[in-house]
């Protein structure tokens, strides 16, 4: 296995009045060259912070975060520029994440001006080819922003992330603000486009069905920890933690005449500031006994699957109540 991202204990803290809250607790995964790692779970789970450690746009707290065997935790500021070039972002609000004052042509040039040594002819040839290359029409060049619908400006955050041919690019919920028909529009692109240049993805989001459509690998976070990580097909097919059964019953199911089976669950959210040794899903879990309240310890339940659970053994079993 060729691995091209590798992070190892990862954690992210930061200092709130009653101590400190854990945003990012302890991740561990691997992700191999040319694949997609999809990251899921709810609003607040840490998902965004994640990939934000492995870029340097926050530093981490603790753990290490590895591109092909380089440490590249904590790096100098001249080995951070050309890290810059090789591992780019795709924001979730195409809107807010572009400058209004600057053009379509202004906006995906911008990072070949600010890496600098190329001629004004290269610029403008490498814009239009990008353009081209994500279906940006060449009319729009001199467009602002607020010209664009949703999908147009999402493309352009896009061939903004891919002018400088990186390897690596972390996709922060790049679809969640786009109606569901340009959704598919630019996932399909977005895998196209892996196909052509060798990307890695990781895939950020809090819909299930747009993960499974791209991920090779899927790992679940619940409050700044990660409780279940499988190849894609496995977690849909075989859930094991509790938590990852909840979500995938709350997919909505296109077939009026099957009734989807949901699992409903109640009690309050753990607090994620200085939380307990045990299972944070411990208030909520259907299944939850004294046992739970003890540290965690991520087991292999099956061949790449692991699971955050001290009853993962009798998940795979079938006892569980």
């Amino acid at each position: 296995m060729n691995k091209y991202i590798e992070v190892k204990n990862l954690k992210k803290y930061f200092p709130v009045p009653k101590g400190q809250l854990h945003a990012v607790d302890d991740v561990s995964f691997s992700i191999e060259e040319g694949k997609t790692l999809g990251v899921v779970g709810e609003s607040g789970c840490g998902k965004s912070t994640l990939g934000r450690l492995i870029l340097h746009l926050l530093e981490a707290t603790d753990g290490e975060i590895l591109l092909r065997g380089e440490d590249i935790t904590h790096v100098k500021k001249k080995r951070l520029k050309e890290l810059r070039e090789t591992m780019q972002i795709i924001f979730q609000d195409p809107f807010s994440s572009l400058n209004p004052r600057m053009t379509v042509e202004q906006l995906v040039s911008e990072p070949l001006k600010i890496k600098g040594g190329f001629s004004k002819e290269a610029i403008q040839k490498a814009t239009a080819e990008i353009m081209e290359i994500v279906g940006i029409p060449e009319r729009m060049r001199i467009c602002y922003p607020h010209e664009l619908d949703g999908g147009r400006r999402q493309r352009v955050g896009i061939a903004r992330a891919l002018i400088l041919n990186p390897e690596f690019i972390v996709c922060d919920e790049p679809v969640s603000a786009l109606d569901v028909s340009i959704q598919a529009q630019i996932l399909n692109l977005m895998q196209d486009l892996q196909e052509q240049r060798h990307l890695t993805y990781i895939f950020i989001t809090h819909d299930l069905s747009v993960v499974r459509y791209l991920s090779h690998f899927i790992i679940v976070m619940y409050l700044g920890q990660v409780v279940e990580q499988a190849p894609s097909e496995e977690i849909f097919e075989n859930p094991m933690h509790p938590y990852t059964q909840v979500l995938i019953s709350a997919i909505p199911m296109p077939d009026i005449h099957n009734k989807a089976d949901r699992i409903i669950v109640h009690g309050e959210l753990s607090s994620p500031v200085n939380p307990k040794p045990g299972c944070r899903f411990y208030l909520r879990c259907p299944y939850a006994t004294e046992v739970c309240q003890q540290p965690q310890i991520m087991k292999e339940v099956s061949p790449g699957h692991f699971v955050l659970c001290v009853r993962a053994e009798k998940i795979v079993n079938n006892s569980m109540p």
